[in-house]
């Protein structure tokens, strides 16, 4: 929750561009609800504080919820319907693509959503706004189909298809954590494309919850799952003053399972890690299968710890092969975000750990609908530093 002190300097040069408008698609209520009352308080705070001499009549209000109502007919077949007044409105659609424990009816059996399905209901939302609103923003944590976000041969290029139809949607501001592969954006180069990071939340839930870490370049490494995942690690070995390894991923390409080819081996690459504690980052985990095979190898070179951070745990193929896992030794605890789905048995497992963004994106919101910058938010870099000299302070 916000404090007295995020106010005592006026963060936002302007008032609303809009009313402030939040729209959940279906899964994502729970979470929008959170987002809702951060931004109740802070609002509140800088009423209280007297940053705003004058300010919109709606600024303060119950709820800037309004749920779009989505019926689905028989066949599959759906409609979106928006019960309230949304005119000058600036309308924030929170999406989870990837929230599959949604079901709805067809043919009379209970049908899943797929991403597909959730990228069709938000195109709903944004025909039934029909151009009344301000302006519509789309808040997509995980980018609806980053994986597909290049092409190497004659193939669909979907990622790219989906930002060019949400521009031409007239959506003004795509927000989303941690895309896959950030350079999509080149798809829309005129639009308002924003891929945030979570290396703050990360640093800030591992230091909350190991008090033992020594942070230098002699016990901490941080390694990089593949060359895919380079650039975040880099970020973090530079911020944190670290060595950085990585993994080569030996793949067989005459063959395809599962939509990927399968891995043959992991070669590692990068300075010993015998006694370290070591942090895998990755945006997501979808089997898993790749990071466990990556952290039984660090382990087998000595490494003292191995610490999983990833923005998405999918874990498309169950938990059970990380709780085999945690009780070999190969994995000693795996941090994921909860800004998109979290299935419930997550939380008992001993491995496991949610890091919170709710207050990262409900300020990110506040300053877009606002007008104002985010760049404070993109690049974390002094924020880190801060946080870990206070840890190891704190720690002497």
């Amino acid at each position: 929750m916000p404090t007295a002190r995020d106010v005592s300097n006026k963060y936002f040069g302007e008032l609303p561009i809009g009313s402030l408008c939040l729209m959940p698609l279906k899964g994502t209520e729970n979470f929008t609800k959170e987002l809702n009352d951060f931004i109740l308080n802070w609002r509140k705070l800088l009423v209280k504080n007297g940053v705003y001499d004058v300010f919109p009549d709606d600024y303060i209000k119950e709820s800037y919820i309004l749920e779009p109502e989505i019926d689905r007919f028989g066949s599959g077949e759906a409609k979106c319907v928006i019960n309230g007044t949304i005119r000058g409105a600036d309308i924030f659609v929170i999406a989870d693509v990837v929230n599959y424990s949604v079901t709805y009816e067809l043919f009379g059996m209970t049908n899943h959503m797929s991403p597909d399905d959730h990228y069709q209901d938000l195109k709903r939302v944004i025909a039934a706004a029909n151009g009344k609103a301000k302006r519509v923003n789309v808040i997509m944590p995980f980018l609806y189909e980053s994986r597909q976000h290049k092409r190497t041969k004659r193939e669909s290029l979907d990622c790219a298809v989906m930002l060019q139809e949400l521009a031409s949607l007239g959506v003004a501001n795509i927000l989303t954590v941690d895309a896959h592969d950030p350079r999509v954006m080149n798809a829309i180069p005129l639009s308002s494309f924003d891929s945030i990071n979570c290396s703050y939340q990360f640093i800030s839930a591992i230091l909350d919850k190991y008090k033992d870490l020594t942070i230098d370049k002699h016990n901490v490494q941080i390694i990089s799952p593949d060359i895919g995942a380079m650039q975040r690690n880099i970020y973090f070995a530079n911020v944190l003053g670290v060595d950085l390894g990585f993994f080569y991923k030996r793949r067989d390409y005459s063959i395809v399972v599962d939509g990927k080819n399968p891995i043959i081996a992991h070669e590692y690459m990068g300075s010993p890690v015998e006694g370290k504690d070591v942090l895998v980052i990755d945006d997501m985990i979808a089997s898993g299968e790749s990071l466990i095979e990556t952290a039984k190898t660090i382990k087998g070179r000595g490494a003292k710890r191995v610490f999983a951070c990833c923005t998405f745990g999918l874990f498309t193929k169950g938990l059970e092969s990380f709780d085999e896992a945690y009780k070999n030794g190969f994995i000693d605890q795996v941090f994921t975000t909860n800004c998109i789905y979290q299935r419930p048995e997550l939380f008992l497992k001993p491995w496991y750990t949610s890091v919170d963004v709710t207050e990262y994106i409900a300020r990110i919101i506040e300053s877009i609908n606002h007008d104002s910058s985010i760049s404070q938010y993109l690049d974390p870099y002094g924020k880190i530093k801060t946080r870990v000299k206070a840890y190891i302070e704190g720690n002497k």
